[in-house]
């Protein structure tokens, strides 16, 4: 059993500080993603708990050890990088093999922990080869071989997929998430890709400019988000925001004007909010409607439409030059410069103060049943002639 805990973790270059007061808890056998903007911290976060980068205060454990001050090979870890690293001139199984090698480790221990990894990540058949004869997603499991034969009490993995084509990824993330449920491993990596965080993750770690933003499961912090920050982040498509303004408050919530006029009340904890409080709204594109239905609309202009097969993305611009994502179906017949009835529905928002914290809702959007629209609704045609 292998957890991981960082206490007051900084780090420093000279006068510029990196990571901010990190704490941190990762429970054992806990897939952990570090997620943020390139930038915020998150590779030396990983590289600091593998020792390749010393912090500058703090304490590090990994299980009942302090590795603070240990040397990365003392520390219990392996760490597979963005960039293969392979030795050109050997194959796949000599390169597995080679740390072994250096431990001098017998030759029939090097064989069985070698052949078993070559099992786990299904390279059985490409021992011999080098690695100009494998594909790019084929030399990511050979490095990955190289941190199991080792078989670490944590495994750190830094942006491994940001090197492979959109098709490789995909099947990547879900070859790594089976490798965790065979290894039962803790394991902690790092990507900027909110998708792989959300796909991978028992738990998402949201990193900005050094600080931890928000800690949780890929869906709280999908329905829940701490802030603006990490309401923007997490979603795909991101989230769109609209400046709004308080016109009531009431124990159901808060009631706002969107732009265009129309009201909505969002069932929100209304703590310290007053009428005529500019407040931020934030819509993700999948709880607005293409067609209008909802307790309130929103009006406004097509940009660019997106038609992915299974679903379509309008971008869609306000009278007051205000950008607002929404997702229709695949057979959506929404055209680029149309006018556009954007159906909005008040458990389905988001309200941030000035400051950017969320106001946390009385019912969650996730928590309630999607709501469900009469035929008798007018149809958008008839809406937007009467614009």
């Amino acid at each position: 059993m292998t957890e991981l805990r960082l206490s007051g973790v900084e780090k420093a270059y000279g006068d510029i500080k990196v990571l901010h007061n990190i704490d941190l808890e990762i429970e054992s056998r806990e897939f952990v993603v570090f997620v943020g903007p390139s930038g915020c911290g998150k590779s030396t976060l990983l590289r600091s708990i593998a020792g390749l980068e010393s912090i500058t205060q703090g304490q590090i454990r990994i299980g009942s050890r302090d590795v603070t001050y240990l040397e990365p090979a003392d520390r219990g870890v392996a760490m597979v990088f963005q960039s293969y690293a392979l030795y050109p001139h050997m194959s796949v199984y000599d390169n597995i093999a080679f740390g072994l090698k250096m431990q001098k480790l017998p030759k029939a221990e090097i064989e069985a922990k070698v052949r078993n990894a070559a099992r786990i990540l299904q390279l059985e058949a490409l021992l011999d080869r080098k690695p100009k004869a494998l594909s790019g997603g084929q030399r990511q499991r050979v490095a990955i071989g190289r941190a199991i034969v080792h078989e670490p009490e944590v495994f750190l993995f830094d942006e491994p997929l940001s090197n492979l084509d959109a098709s490789l990824r995909v099947q990547m993330r879900i070859e790594i998430a089976k490798l965790h449920n065979d290894l039962q491993a803790t394991m902690i990596y790092v990507t900027h890709d909110q998708v792989e965080a959300m796909t991978l993750a028992d738990k998402i770690v949201v990193l900005n400019k050094g600080r931890i933003e928000q800690v949780g499961s890929p869906l709280e912090l999908y329905h829940h988000p701490r802030n603006r920050f990490v309401a923007g982040f997490i979603g795909s498509p991101q989230m769109s925001f609209v400046p709004v303004t308080v016109v009531a408050v009431a124990a159901e919530g808060v009631r706002i004007s969107l732009p265009g006029g129309e009201q909505l009340l969002v069932p929100v904890h209304a703590e310290g909010i007053t009428v005529g409080v500019p407040l931020t709204l934030g819509l993700r594109p999948e709880h607005l409607s293409e067609l209008g239905h909802g307790e309130a609309r929103i009006l406004a202009k097509t940009l660019v439409v997106e038609h992915l097969g299974g679903e379509t993305f309008s971008h869609a611009q306000t009278a007051d030059g205000h950008h607002i994502m929404v997702k229709g179906a695949g057979h959506s017949q929404v055209k680029s410069g149309q006018n556009l009835v954007i159906g909005v529905t008040g458990a389905g928002c988001h309200l941030f103060d000035e400051q950017g914290c969320a106001l946390v809702h009385l019912t969650h959007y996730s928590d309630v049943e999607h709501p469900t629209f009469p035929d008798g609704d007018l149809a958008i045609e008839q809406q937007i002639s009467s614009l």
